[in-house]
């Protein structure tokens, strides 16, 4: 190999080396929007749909709510939810299984992160542990809702800004 080459290769290798060592470690601060201008996430709600956070869940068995802490939801960072759950005459229902899943419906997409119900904190309130969404956009949040003989989902609409 000629040696006029090899500082070029090895320039070469080290500069290669040092664009992707930096793209991995600027990948969790940028995330996807960076390799795919699509998953902006700019999309606003579809018109004429309840982003409420409280409501009858589908079948009317619960009425369900949540809010997040911080009340803000924040965009590309875990948080919780607390999930209330109640008759609709206002009883708390105590102690349900809740399973949670969710997506981008315009995108085609879940969660990237696997949130579940983590505690019960009494009164109807459920703790729902690592809540994330990774871009602006719409997102949907569906949780299935398990007490006794009953059994019924929500899914919230919800704009991440």
């Amino acid at each position: 190999m000629n040696k006029q080459k090899i500082p070029v290769i090895i320039t070469a290798a080290i500069t290669t080396i040092i664009i992707i060592i930096g793209f991995v470690l600027l990948m969790p601060v940028i995330g996807p929007r960076f390799l795919h201008p699509i998953m902006m996430g700019s999309e606003p709600l579809p018109a004429n749909l309840d982003a409420s956070s409280s409501r009858l869940s589908d079948d009317g068995l619960f009425q369900v709510s949540w809010s997040s802490d911080p009340t803000k939801v924040p965009l590309n960072q875990i948080h919780t939810w607390t999930l209330h759950v109640e008759t609709p005459d206002g009883q708390p229902v105590e102690n349900a299984s809740v399973l949670v899943e969710g997506g981008m419906p315009q995108h085609g997409h879940g969660l990237p992160t696997n949130p579940q119900v983590t505690e019960y904190l009494g009164n109807g309130d459920y703790l729902v542990e690592g809540m994330r969404f990774q871009m602006t956009g719409f997102w949907e949040v569906k949780f299935v809702i398990n007490s006794g003989e009953q059994s019924d989902s929500i899914t919230f609409n919800v704009d991440i800004k």
